[in-house]
């Protein structure tokens, strides 16, 4: 059921990755939203200097939706590992790139596994935060959040997914996210859970704003 009884409302996605654009446009589409990638409409990344997901999906969001002028949808994920911190956390699509080495998932999963090489405990999570704005300057941005509990294997297994997805095996569903079909994964993963919490609210607002 669509929000709206019109044509799909525009939403600029902040993220040139293509896996998130999929994921993203597999589920609210429901919701009749069109995402576009701001890629696709020539907006550059915006900075990330901060220290939580919450402050850098905000960023991202406002950047992208003053750029272009419609509202926008952020978010600001990773994976944090108990054993080292919390890391890569906020840092995981550069978690290699900030160790000296190169960018891309390839060379991030290499790192995790540097990391993780001598450590037993290899509990950790994904978090996704998410961001909506109607505009760049919303007083109210909607805000939504999940977690995704599993562990970290000491070699990548499966073919789908992206970033940490072939390292990251979740004990509940007995594979790695990589070896999950996409079905799968966005009923279950950190995303699924905060664009769940996310439809709940637009739908709310929705209605709040008839």
């Amino acid at each position: 059921m669509s929000i709206h009884n019109e044509s799909p409302r525009r939403v600029v996605l902040a993220s040139a990755n293509p896996g998130k654009l999929a994921e993203f446009s597999a589920i609210l589409s429901t919701a009749g939203l069109n995402i576009v990638s701001q890629s696709s409409l020539g907006v550059d990344e915006a900075p990330e200097p901060h220290s939580t997901f919450l402050e850098n999906a905000l960023a991202k969001a406002r950047h992208a939706s003053r750029q272009t002028g419609l509202p926008a949808l952020a978010d600001d994920s990773g994976l944090c590992v108990a054993a080292l911190g919390g890391a890569p956390g906020v840092h995981s699509a550069r978690y290699a790139a900030l160790q000296g080495g190169s960018r891309g998932d390839a060379a991030n999963n290499a790192q995790l596994l540097r990391a993780l090489q001598h450590v037993r405990d290899r509990r950790g999570f994904y978090v996704a935060v998410l961001i909506y704005l109607r505009s760049a300057d919303d007083p109210l941005p909607l805000v939504a959040q999940g977690l995704w509990h599993g562990e970290v294997l000491d070699a990548p297994r499966g073919q789908h997914g992206f970033g940490y997805d072939p390292l990251f095996h979740v004990p509940a569903l007995g594979k790695t996210v990589a070896q999950l079909p996409a079905e799968l994964k966005n009923r279950h993963s950190h995303r699924a859970l905060a664009l769940a919490n996310l439809l709940q609210q637009l739908r709310t607002d929705a209605v709040r704003r008839t």
